[in-house]
């Protein structure tokens, strides 16, 4: 049994014993201790809190374990439903709530589940936030709500085409180049959240056919739910058969997007967020940021607009954080995630696919042509799985010596920076593993490094 408190918020297999997994107690006590918080910083008692969940399996009973304990911490819920992460975002700021919790662990396997925490901007909560809500649940430092002063719980299902409606409207989606495009597309949205709002998404942008591949909200998953090439045969076999111009794929919350080429060949996740900052680059000349794990065909497509690139610790609190301090208008993570501030502050799917698909129809490439149109770098990701009496510190302190002639950033683990490829290492937010990220001009350098640290890690 796994349970993790990070910057990603509270995340847990279902089951086992209290504090070993995500267990009813555990959510009822994080939910407490989040509710209270969101009280004491409002300086309100009676908070509204939108509530919006993926379909995993689990759902619905932590759904009824966290909107029962809002309720008996006396605050108002607005509860979605069914809805993605950006959608309850983007419902947060729509209903002007105090705060929101999202029921999704995002690209985790079906046995687990989490709370994601959110402000009253729709975001995140900082890491600071987030320290003192396990701190008020650590000491329990919470009360109940009175009989008489019990919140209440209102159902609103209208957050799907609300969202959809305002990704159609931004001013760098062009609808009528889309409808004109003719587009034929096929979208793999795992058996989740997506499978409601993606196609609906797709025909209100005027996608002449959209073909649907594990779009039943069932929870169980169709494949293992990360977005990652291993886990997308059946979807890439699919388009390799031709008659499609390319597939969309998203994670059970739909934060993160991965795109497939005509010909069944990846489009690469890390090129979604480098195609989508190249066409709003294209229109809206500024900075671009992403977390250190992203590829270095960000800052390379920045330059050549004229713009400045920045990088940030990993996680998307921190990509946000980042983005405010430099001005980007334009910034997210190498994962697929795309962070569009005219539209949220959030990883949005919705948002990349409208931008993707008005920038290829406007140009009309192919999408291996225009995958090919920018810089060539490849990615290798490696992983060590931990120990519980492992010391981090140590291991990573291990890296940066060996590593001492390079340039080293230690803002999240340790980056290595040589002149032609780079390596980092850092704790994960959301498992209990060390990740090795390298890239290079060949995947061949890319693996090798990889297998260079993994083998000093070990």
């Amino acid at each position: 049994m796994s349970l993790i408190k990070s910057i990603s918020g509270i995340r847990g297999t279902i089951g086992g014993r209290p504090g070993d997994g995500l267990t009813p107690l555990d959510v009822v006590r994080f939910v407490s201790a989040y509710a209270t918080f969101i009280k004491r910083t409002s300086g309100r008692p009676a908070c509204k809190i939108v509530v919006g969940r993926d379909a995993r399996v689990s759902g619905q009973m932590v759904r009824d374990l966290v909107c029962g304990t809002l309720v008996g911490m006396g605050c108002d819920i607005i509860d979605l439903g069914l809805a993605s992460t950006p959608t309850t975002e983007v419902a947060v700021t729509g209903e002007g709530a105090d705060g929101g919790i999202i029921i999704t662990a995002s690209h985790n396997p079906w046995q687990w589940n989490a709370l994601k925490l959110l402000n009253a901007r729709g975001e995140f909560l900082s890491a600071a936030d987030g320290d003192e809500v396990l701190r008020l649940a650590e000491s329990e430092d919470f009360d109940y709500a009175d009989v008489q002063a019990l919140g209440r719980c209102t159902e609103n299902r209208t957050y799907d085409y609300k969202h959809v409606e305002m990704v159609a409207s931004l001013p760098l989606v062009d609808v009528q180049a889309i409808k004109g495009a003719r587009f034929r597309v096929a979208v793999d949205c795992v058996n989740s959240v997506g499978g409601i709002i993606i196609p609906k998404l797709l025909k209100r942008l005027g996608v002449e056919v959209v073909d649907e591949l594990f779009c039943e909200p069932t929870g169980i998953f169709g494949h293992t739910p990360e977005p990652l090439e291993k886990n997308l045969g059946g979807i890439m076999s699919f388009m390799a058969r031709g008659g499609h111009d390319l597939a969309f794929v998203v994670d059970p919350d739909v934060d993160r997007l991965v795109m497939i080429c005509e010909d069944g060949t990846m489009f690469g996740e890390e090129y979604t967020l480098v195609s989508v900052a190249d066409y709003v680059l294209s229109c809206t000349p500024g900075n671009t940021c992403s977390n250190l794990s992203s590829t270095r065909a960000l800052r390379d497509v920045t330059e050549r607009h004229g713009g400045s690139y920045h990088a940030s610790a990993v996680g998307e609190v921190n990509v946000v954080a980042k983005m405010k301090e430099c001005g980007a208008v334009i910034g997210g993570e190498g994962n697929g995630g795309v962070i569009y501030p005219a539209a949220h502050y959030g990883r949005d799917a919705l948002v990349g696919i409208a931008l993707f698909l008005t920038m290829l129809a406007k140009r009309g490439v192919k999408m291996t042509e225009l995958r090919r149109s920018y810089p060539q770098y490849f990615m290798a990701k490696d992983k060590v799985q931990l120990d519980p009496s492992a010391d981090i510190d140590a291991l990573l302190a291990r890296v940066k010596a060996h590593y001492s002639d390079e340039a080293i950033t230690d803002i999240d683990g340790v980056k290595v920076d040589f002149p032609d490829r780079w390596v980092h290492v850092r704790r994960s937010n959301t498992e209990p593993i060390i990740r090795i990220y390298t890239e290079a001009h060949t995947m061949d350098e890319a693996t090798s490094l990889a297998a260079e640290v993994k083998a000093l890690l070990q």
